[in-house]
């Protein structure tokens, strides 16, 4: 291993080992996975298990919750659709999803959701696709009517209400003003579920019926969609919502009876997948190789430039940079990476041990989910430890910093 010079050193994994075991032997991660790949050269840990009372271990195979890492990969079907001219960046979006059309804005942030002004121009997929639609999960904006409507109207995942079907989705979305101007803000989360509602009308399929027959199938990602069968759903752990204040374990969706248990309503887009440490890893190294996969092209090489390179200006970035440095308390210090390009995060300035270029995003259930183009190198971290609390956060800072002093060269 010391010997390969394109990949990672034996005393480097070994400390990886050593700095993940460490996290599950502290009882407060249950179980993890975590592979890393570079030059041809692919490592992986399964370590604990996957319950925190103990029972059945942690394998390679272990299929988890994908959250917010969901984005990165969902964003490929619509730019599958890009590639094939059946959607265009300057296209409006109403002709798709005409409760759209038509929209007001509010005068403020703050404002009652009938203090408003017509929206300065339609929206477009550009703006869909970059986050600044004119809608999202803004952190710093708690508390206000038009961020009450979001919570009250069923419009996020992660509540104790499901999402209800496309159509309806789409319906109570049309009911709301936008928060800000078509392609004027960045804004987390709502556009990614809003992508999946394009796709599948544009295409006259499914969400995932057209994700599996253009990328799952192709890349052999035969673990990952939005629920799981019989035959699989011993594979998945419980999720954990640990209590801020004791710490203590609370399952907040077992793996039978649970959210994947069957078919959603909603396919999400933006939170909705389950898959394993394998499948990802084959998509993030399709992503690496400009859109090629074992001689097959999934993605053209300007799509996979477009998005994994920053799309957002200047002062676009500042809002993007809020929600990593002014919500520490959420996201424990994830996030502050600078840019965004279509579903992801993407650096641009070297924050931490990752160079400026590497891509990817980190999901609330205790995900994390890059790759780096400077060093041809993947990393993966998946537990199923909420971000209630800053265990997860902890190990996944912990994993990179491992990962890029394991580098051999």
């Amino acid at each position: 291993m010391e010997q390969n010079n394109r990949g990672f050193s034996a005393a480097g994994l070994r400390r990886l080992n050593e700095v993940l075991t460490r996290h599950v032997e502290s009882g407060r991660i249950p179980g993890l996975v975590a592979l890393v790949s570079r030059g041809g050269q692919t490592h992986v840990e399964a370590l604990g298990t996957m319950r925190h009372d103990g029972g059945t271990p942690m394998r390679r195979d272990t299929i988890f919750r994908m959250a917010s890492t969901s984005k990165p990969v969902t964003v490929a079907a619509a730019m599958i659709l890009l590639d094939e001219c059946r959607l265009r960046l300057d296209d409006l979006v109403q002709q798709w999803l005409p409760e759209l059309a038509d929209r007001q804005v509010l005068k403020r942030i703050d404002s009652p959701l009938d203090d408003t002004v017509p929206a300065r121009r339609p929206i477009t997929v550009r703006d869909v696709l970059t986050s600044t639609f004119g809608l999202g999960m803004d952190m710093t904006s708690l508390g206000t009517p038009v961020m009450n409507a979001v919570f009250e109207q069923g419009l996020t995942p992660d509540l104790p209400t499901p999402m209800p079907e496309p159509d309806e989705w789409m319906r109570r979305l049309g009911t709301l003003p936008l928060m800000h101007q078509p392609g004027e803000r960045w804004q987390y989360h709502i556009a990614s579920d809003l992508l999946g509602v394009l796709v599948a009308r544009v295409t006259g399929q499914s969400f995932e019926e057209f994700l599996r027959e253009r990328l799952f199938e192709p890349l052999g990602m035969k673990d990952t969609g939005f629920d799981l069968s019989a035959e699989k759903i011993d594979r998945l752990p419980p999720l954990y919502a640990p209590d801020p204040q004791s710490g203590e374990f609370h399952v907040w969706d077992p793996a039978d009876g649970g959210r994947h248990s069957k078919p959603p309503a909603f396919q999400g887009g933006g939170g909705g997948l389950v898959s394993t440490a394998d499948d990802y890893h084959a998509y993030f190294q399709m992503l690496l190789n400009d859109g090629m996969h074992r001689g097959q092209r999934i993605l053209s090489r300007p799509a996979v430039e477009l998005m994994t390179t920053n799309r957002l200006t200047a002062e676009q970035l500042a809002a993007r940079e809020a929600m990593g440095r002014d919500n520490v308390h959420i996201s424990f210090g994830q996030g502050q990476h600078g840019g965004w390009g279509f579903g992801m995060a993407v650096r641009t300035y070297r924050g931490d041990y990752a160079p400026v270029g590497q891509f990817g995003w980190d999901g609330g259930s205790g995900v994390s989910t890059y790759a780096d183009p400077a060093n041809q190198l993947t990393g993966i971290l998946l537990t199923q430890v909420g971000m209630t609390v800053p265990d997860a956060a902890r190990a996944i800072h912990d994993f990179w910093t491992t990962v890029y002093q394991a580098l051999a060269d």
